[in-house]
């Protein structure tokens, strides 16, 4: 064998074991990666796991409150709801008997204020009963409150609503702040606006809701100091990530309630 075939050989040797060596590395490297991806899997299951615990927990507290507020709302509806009946009952026997004038005139008071709180004891039944938590359900109610509240007066209600998908959900904390801002703004209309008409708007677009109390009346006197019923108003709203203004030209005032749901 001359010189110039082992020199041959020699390039032959260094080059396969140059392959087998970039063979090796390539190995060592796929290895690697694939622990690296067994672990970023396992790492990922471990944190779905960890996660669903975290969601279950949550799941279960939402449960459990669920359920003290509907203990809660049967205690008072037995409970409460059974004495303001009877109370009522007892002042309406009282007065049957009663001679005096001003008697009767105080069991009137008692009347009117066990029939009030009657009334304020069915709003706290409604706020906590989780399965009024959808938009219909705070729809229809505000629409029946809203009745009951203008059936004594001249004021002659309408109502309407469009694009409303009734199922959809909405937390208990913007049910009721939605609700104490149209029960001030009945009242503001009836004791401020000399109307006698009255429209409650519903309107849904999308994740955006919006209600609108409108009437017919004397407007708002843009000069005068704002009371605390529209800062309370606007507060509630703010709290809920939702805004609130008040339209008067000519007249007539709107109470437009923005928010996203």
């Amino acid at each position: 064998m001359n010189y110039l075939d082992r020199i041959k050989i020699t390039y032959i040797i260094a080059i396969i074991v140059m392959m087998l060596f970039i063979v090796f590395i390539i190995f060592i490297v796929l290895m690697y990666n694939r622990k690296q991806l067994l672990y970023i899997k396992e790492k990922q299951l471990k944190e779905a796991e960890h996660q669903n615990q975290l969601l279950q927990k949550e799941l279960e507290k939402q449960k459990s409150i669920e359920q003290e507020r509907e203990r809660i709302s049967h205690d008072m509806h037995d409970d409460l709801g059974a004495g303001i009946s009877a109370l009522k009952l007892q002042a309406e026997f009282l007065k049957q008997k009663a001679e005096d004038d001003d008697l009767q005139n105080d069991i009137d008071e008692l009347l009117k204020t066990s029939e009030e709180m009657n009334l304020s004891m069915r709003e706290m039944l409604w706020s906590l009963n989780s399965g009024n938590d959808t938009l219909g359900s705070f729809i229809d109610y505000a629409i029946q409150y809203a009745d009951n509240f203008l059936k004594k007066t001249k004021i002659k209600l309408w109502s309407e609503s469009e694009d409303i998908i009734s199922d959809t959900p909405i937390s208990t904390e913007l049910r009721r702040n939605m609700f104490l801002c149209l029960k001030e703004s009945l009242n503001n209309a009836y004791k401020h606006s000399q109307s006698n008409q009255l429209k409650l708007s519903f309107i849904q677009k999308d994740k955006e809701f919006i209600m609108k109390v409108s009437d017919n009346g004397i407007g708002i006197h843009h000069e005068k100091t704002e009371g605390n019923g529209l800062r309370n108003m606007k507060r509630r709203m703010q709290e809920q990530k939702g805004e609130c203004h008040f339209l008067s030209e000519g007249s007539g005032t709107e109470a437009v309630f923005r928010i996203l749901l």
